[in-house]
């Protein structure tokens, strides 16, 4: 595990050790103020328990990056309690709580590639692609005279999951989805 040269090294998306555990860089701002010595605020997200956690760090604070590896997997299927992925290189199947997976469940579907985030050779964390693409089974009728501005409607996907989409999106048609903001993107 490397020690960061500076504060400077800490950006958004890292990964770090806080108190032995690893932590995903949400936010960060280097603070300098008259006066006073220059910090790094910032704001991390607890990767085995999702917890958000607030800290500043001061220059001589020594932070490890954390020892992370990512392995490419495919995910099988979800059931009441678990969400079952397979190991594309050694083909091990492996499972995480569906409780632990949060709002990513909802764009899981059968064969999508994740990334799983292994820390000391155990998986912590899906991490999904950016945008996925969606079949929409629900989308209510649009009607006439409903276009004065951006206007949406709530369309619900295979997964379960619903979002706002723009008027002219119909059942059966495919879409592209952000996986972070849950928001609609484009045709698929």
């Amino acid at each position: 595990m490397a020690v960061l040269p500076s504060l400077n090294s800490i950006r958004a998306g890292l990964t770090i050790l806080v108190n032995s555990e690893p932590y995903l860089v949400l936010e960060s701002d280097f603070m300098r103020t008259a006066q006073r010595k220059p910090v790094m605020r910032t704001k991390l997200r607890n990767l085995l328990n999702g917890k958000v956690l607030e800290q500043t760090f001061k220059p001589g604070d020594k932070v490890e990056e954390a020892d992370m590896a990512r392995l490419k997997a495919s995910f099988l299927y979800a059931d009441e309690s678990q969400a079952h992925f397979m190991n594309q290189e050694t083909f091990e199947q492996f499972d995480f709580p569906r409780d632990a997976l949060g709002g990513q469940i909802g764009y899981l579907k059968d064969g999508l590639e994740v990334n799983i985030i292994n820390f000391n050779g155990n998986p912590i964390t899906v991490e999904l692609p950016k945008k996925v693409a969606l079949k929409v089974v629900e989308a209510p009728p649009s009607v006439r005279g409903d276009t004065a501005g951006n206007v949406t409607k709530q369309i619900k996907l295979e997964t379960g999951v619903t979002v706002n989409a723009p008027l002219f999106i119909k059942e059966g048609e495919e879409i592209i989805v952000n996986t972070d903001t849950g928001q609609y993107v484009e045709r698929a």
